[in-house]
């Protein structure tokens, strides 16, 4: 029995049964997901997004994701979603959150202000650091999963060509400090005001060190005013480039997959 799903899946199903006391109003597929099938789903008494994990390494994963958020749930000065981990009939894993309402620094960092862009550059900062600070004494095995540990099971799930001077690299400069592991412009959130009120999506989070984070962000393009406002918080640019590199060739074969096996996903943000 598979321990996934696909779009051929009653997923529309799964929802209404996932929330007996609403009236669903509109689902919206969303086309980006790489690693989960997303579902933003209105209803009348707010909106929630669905993740359903597409193979069963993001199954093990997405449990993951909500064992972290619901530990670091209120650890920061920034929203990360309460996240509820359900089983469907089959005993598969998905996760439902309330939408924070908002807009993804993806859509909105070619429209700010230099004063925006600057203020959005001192908040992911200082995320970064307030996560890396979170004493992790009590935390479940499931949080204190390496980072190294996932990018390698990651690369030999997926990928043809494998990058172990990355991996090697990776573990050497590992630390104790839990890091978000993904935190690229999509999973930042922006209030009206362009002001950064949230972070998503902790299925890649685990223990590493905080630089990992620090060059995913600068991993993918970004204005260059935003890049050197946020470098600038942080030490240590020659292993930021080096972990630079690696998130690139992490995105590069991971996207060699999707392309092959999903390629209704979108892959523009690239």
């Amino acid at each position: 029995m598979t321990k996934f799903f696909t779009t051929k899946d009653p997923l529309d199903q799964i929802i209404t049964d996932t929330l007996p006391e609403h009236q669903i109003l509109q689902t919206d597929h969303i086309l980006t997901g790489w690693t989960n099938i997303v579902i933003e789903v209105t209803t009348d008494q707010g909106s929630f997004f669905f993740r359903f994990p597409r193979n069963p390494f993001w199954s093990k994963m997405i449990v993951k994701d909500a064992s972290v958020c619901n530990f670091i749930d209120g650890k920061t000065s920034f929203y990360t979603p309460q996240m509820q981990l359900h089983y469907d009939s089959h005993g598969r894993p998905f996760s439902v959150h309330q939408k924070i309402e908002g807009y993804t620094l993806g859509d909105r960092i070619y429209h700010l202000s230099h004063t925006a862009l600057t203020g959005v550059a001192y908040d992911v900062a200082k995320f970064i650091k307030e996560l890396s600070h979170i004493d992790l004494k009590d935390a479940p095995d499931s949080v204190q999963y390496p980072l190294s540990d996932f990018l390698h099971e990651l690369d030999y799930e997926h990928y043809d060509q494998h990058i172990d001077a990355d991996h090697q690299y990776i573990k050497q400069t590992e630390k104790q400090s839990l890091v978000h592991g993904d935190l690229n412009l999509g999973n930042i959130l922006l209030d009206q005001n362009d002001k950064v009120i949230g972070v998503i999506d902790f299925c890649f989070a685990g223990t590493g060190n905080p630089n990992m984070d620090v060059a995913r962000m600068v991993s993918r393009p970004a204005p260059k005013e935003f890049e050197q406002a946020f470098l600038s918080y942080f030490d240590n640019p020659t292993e930021i480039t080096r972990m630079r590199q690696a998130w690139q060739h992490i995105d590069n074969g991971y996207a060699e997959h999707i392309r092959t096996h999903f390629p209704e996903i979108n892959l523009n943000q690239l």
